[in-house]
Order: structure tokens, then sequence, then C-alpha cells
């Protein structure tokens, strides 16, 4: 099985990897691909651009062979869409695959492009937060639902399930506003990534 992990990275930090990590472990995967989002449909756009988060990215990641980063978003036009990221991934492997959103998301997927063939393309794993309030499922995601994870093997998409996984309170959103205003966000993203941004002044305000 191979798990898929999007998001802006903008910057990476020490939530995505080790929540990379642990889904990794907890999923028995093949590898975890981190795949940087270009133009966001659902958020405002990022502060980096897309070179420097995928330099950031790969210093981050270094030689871990678990986690793979995977462009593929960021040399399309447009609005990067889960849709068209899966379709390619499924015309590209033959095992199972597993999109891993979070809570926030999960709740708003319903106003996704093309939201319900996601299922024909891959298993969706929602990371649960403590402090998220999940919508009420509907029958389409009832008929979906997994509880035993084991059974995420027996076929290649179209189940629903749930993980909760160690949550570390980092946001990228709070790790610029550090930046922007001088404080040090040490420990909370790689040194050499810390690097990079001094290197490039990223995010000053």
């Amino acid at each position: 099985m191979i798990g898929i992990l999007g998001g802006t990275f903008d910057p990476v930090h020490f939530g995505h990897l080790r929540s990379a990590l642990e889904l990794k472990a907890l999923f028995e995967l093949d590898h975890v691909r981190l795949i940087p989002c270009a133009m966001p449909s659902h958020r405002s756009q990022t502060t980096a651009n897309a070179n420097q988060r995928v330099d950031m990215l790969k210093l981050a990641v270094g030689n871990q062979h678990d986690l793979v980063i995977d462009a593929q978003e960021l040399d399309r036009a447009g609005y990067s869409y889960t849709f068209d990221t899966l379709t390619a991934l499924r015309h590209h492997y033959s095992q199972t695959l597993l999109l891993f959103i979070g809570s926030d998301a999960f709740n708003q997927l319903t106003t996704w492009y093309r939201w319900q063939e996601l299922f024909d393309l891959a298993h969706i794993v929602v990371i649960t937060r403590p402090d998220i309030v999940l919508n009420s499922l509907s029958d389409f995601f009832k008929k979906r639902l997994i509880h035993d994870k084991k059974r995420l093997k027996s076929y290649p998409a179209g189940g629903l399930f749930f993980q909760e996984i160690t949550q570390l309170a980092i946001s990228a959103t709070a790790i610029r506003g550090m930046i922007a205003s001088g404080r040090n966000p040490r420990f909370l993203l790689p040194d050499a990534v810390i690097d990079y941004i001094t290197q490039h002044q990223l995010y000053k305000d």
C-alpha cells in the first residue's frame, strides 16, 4: 500500500514529517508520497514559491526513503485537484492507495472537485483531531466505512477509515508569523529548513 499526504508545505515542519512516518508504520505502507500543492482551490495561495517549497521538502526528508516527494501537481497548470492527482497515481500504481486528509478537510470533502469519484481511486483515511468535531456521516459515507484497517489491504480503493495519530501542535501559519515578527522557530522544523528560510529571506514581514 502507498500513502498520499498532500499540503502546501509552506514551510514543511515536524508536524508533517512525524505524521507521515507514524502513518507509514500504522498502515505498513511501502512509502508515503508527500505531494506539494501548486494552486490550492480551497485556501489562500502560498507564500514561498513552488521551487522553494520543494527545496525545503528535500532538505527536510533528506535520505529518508520512507518518504517520497512527488511534485506532479507543480507540473500541472491551474488549480491542484486531488482527483487529477489520484487519477495519475492510479495509472502508475496497481497497489492500494490511501489518501490521508485531516478532520477539517473531511468536513469540507463534499465541496471538492469530483469528490465522490475519489473513492474509485483510493481509500480515504481521515486523521482525527480532538479539537475538530466531525460532521454527521451521510449514507454515502456510512456504506464505505471500515472499522478494521486490515480490510484496507483487501481491495485497492473505496473505503473510509478514521485514524487517530500523535498530534503535534505545530502550524505553518504560526511559523510564518514567528519568522515575520523576528522570533526563532527552532525545534518546530528541521534546522536545514530554517537555514534555507534565512538564506532566502522567506516569510519576512
